[in-house]
């Protein structure tokens, strides 16, 4: 503990010439978080959508639920340009893992293998000191990154601890760390008789790829009733309690001398040099490689995988590492409006079934939230002010923790679909951090994921760009502005005036929100607004005069009406 006091105390003195200059508008307690499948998103330049001898094309729209699809950064930052994340008065991008993934395909489904799974989503990383090339360079990253912070958008990834992706054929063919009989091209197609169970336990044999000082499989006969042993879906685990010095695999190595020079617009160079052995824990480097993206990019926090399956102190390691990371990215940029941020580095996290109440050894350990899974998905605009009120109770309670809420994400699609401009009305209105899941703001559907075993694919369709639900885009903009403009709509207190009412102040702003107004009919607003007061509503920019403690719209043009003083 001595340690980690000395480590944050050096990261206080190196922030403090830089929370001085600081921005004082953003703050994490209230962000507005968009959380984009970089690979489904946008298609900025098809020249790199093939990579590493995958394919992406397996004839169907079933069978390509996991392939590439092709988004990138250069499509991102296309978006950005146009102004697209600040319409929607987002103020943090959270995008997948760029980390370069496994180079073949996982059984997806498990056993019943019925579609090849690669790592497009970013949970299967195979090299953490570079970027996978179906993304984009290095450059094309920081430019997106740039072009964010130059707009005040804060930049987040997910970080894992917990496993690297799994050994697959092509990766064994291209890196010879197991014998196979297959070509590249015959290791790329998919085979449906394939096991991966088989292929660890009789291919592979623990021979060139990570070996157990790193890692625990199955096969070890772990508890896998202990998150902190469990080996997830059979996924190499890596042994983060583990205080021995190891060297990096030699696979790996060979892989790097293979490259030579010629991947240097993908490698991260704050990351070359910890391409050598050090005597460090498996954890240690995995620590040291994530957060040389902090050091290169000025990244501004991370959403961390299954916390809970890894120790606590190493999240805490990982804190300190990002947050010393951060502080020297700011003092080498000047030039960028994001050296004048003063926040530490912010983490949040998937703890399975977490709500928004405050855990301590994870507030310890530097998180400031865990990803809320309880916020109501329904749409229900007759409960959802109660709901508000337990959760601006919450934030009001502690300042060092606030609820990190969503209504769809990668893994979980539960909004209501035919209901979802009631739905951002109770999200984006919600005290604490809000996530919006990309194309819940635009209509997009499922894809024909949903007839394989494993559908969850189908949430991670392509971006709807050609059938926008417009209206549903403008009720998404409209109230993402609102909130970005009223800092009391995410952090401030709240008072319940009646079911479909509330009232939020926070420091001289102040708001009532009413959910599901009727035109004439009185809102009460006594006694945080006078009679004789002017009120604008902000949805719809009509301006009413407070009479005998009420407001009344004479229309109403959305299920929500703001009022602020005019």
């Amino acid at each position: 503990m001595k340690r980690t006091y000395l480590l944050w105390l050096m990261v206080i003195v190196a922030m403090q010439p830089l929370f001085a200059q600081s921005n004082r508008e953003f703050n994490w307690t209230g962000a507005n978080v968009y959380f984009v499948i970089t690979d489904r998103f946008a298609n900025g330049d098809t020249t790199n959508d093939i990579n590493y001898g995958r394919l992406v094309d397996y004839g169907s729209e079933q069978l390509n639920a996991a392939t590439f699809h092709g988004g990138d950064f250069r499509g991102m930052l296309a978006k950005a340009h146009e102004g697209y994340f600040k319409e929607l008065g987002v103020d943090v991008v959270w995008m997948t893992d760029v980390y370069e993934q496994i180079h073949g395909w996982m059984s997806g489904s498990g056993s019943v293998n019925d579609f090849p799974h690669y790592g497009y989503h970013g949970y299967y990383p195979l090299d953490y000191t570079q970027i996978d090339k179906n993304y984009g360079t290095v450059e094309e990253f920081r430019a997106l990154v740039d072009e964010l912070h130059s707009q005040g958008i804060r930049v987040m990834l997910g970080a894992n601890l917990n496993n690297p992706g799994y050994p697959t054929l092509l990766d064994a063919v291209q890196l010879g760390f197991a014998e196979v009989p297959y070509t590249a091209e015959e290791a790329a197609t998919h085979i449906r008789s394939w096991s991966y169970d088989d292929f660890y336990a009789e291919r592979l044999r623990w021979k060139g790829w990570y070996d157990r000082s790193w890692l625990r499989m199955p096969d070890e006969g772990w508890n896998e009733s202990n998150p902190l042993e469990a080996t997830l879906f059979g996924m190499p685990d890596y042994k983060d309690e583990s205080g021995d010095a190891v060297a990096i695999p030699a696979f790996m190595k060979r892989k790097w001398r293979a490259e030579g020079r010629s991947n240097d617009p993908w490698v991260n160079p704050s990351a070359r040099e910890l391409r050598r052995d050090r005597a460090w824990s498996p954890s240690q480097y995995v620590i040291a490689w994530i957060a040389a993206w902090v050091e290169e990019f000025g990244i501004d926090g991370f959403r961390c995988d299954i916390v809970e399956n890894v120790h606590t102190y190493r999240w805490q390691e990982l804190n300190e590492a990002c947050n010393i990371a951060l502080a020297r990215w700011r003092g080498n940029h000047p030039e960028s409006i994001a050296s004048t941020w003063d926040e530490p580095f912010y983490m949040t996290g998937d703890f399975d079934s977490a709500g928004i109440e405050r855990r301590e050894e994870y507030a310890e350990a530097g998180f400031q939230s865990l990803v809320n899974f309880y916020f109501p998905k329904s749409g229900d605009l007759d409960a959802i002010v109660y709901t508000w009120q337990a959760y601006a109770d919450a934030i009001q309670q502690h300042d060092d923790w606030h609820p990190f809420s969503y209504l769809n994400n990668s893994y979980h699609r539960d909004a209501a679909s035919d209901n979802m401009a009631a739905c951002a009305t109770t999200l984006l209105l919600a005290p604490g951090v809000v996530q919006i899941f990309y194309g819940d703001e635009t209509g997009r559907g499922l894809s024909d994921a949903r007839f394989n075993v494993d559908s969850d694919q189908a949430f991670r369709s392509d971006m709807n760009w050609e059938s926008i639900d417009e209206e549903l885009l403008a009720h998404y903009r409209k109230l993402g502005k609102i909130r970005s403009a009223h800092p009391a709509i995410g952090r401030g207190a709240q008072t319940t005036i009646d079911v479909h009412t509330c009232y939020r102040c926070y420091n001289d702003d102040e708001v009532i929100i009413r959910v599901a107004p009727v035109a004439g009919q009185p809102i009460h607003v006594a006694p945080h607004f006078a009679d004789g007061t002017t009120l604008e509503e902000l949805y719809s920019g009509q301006e009413v005069v407070v009479e005998n403690g009420s407001a009344c719209l004479p229309t109403c043009k959305s299920n929500v009406a703001i009022f602020v003083r005019k």
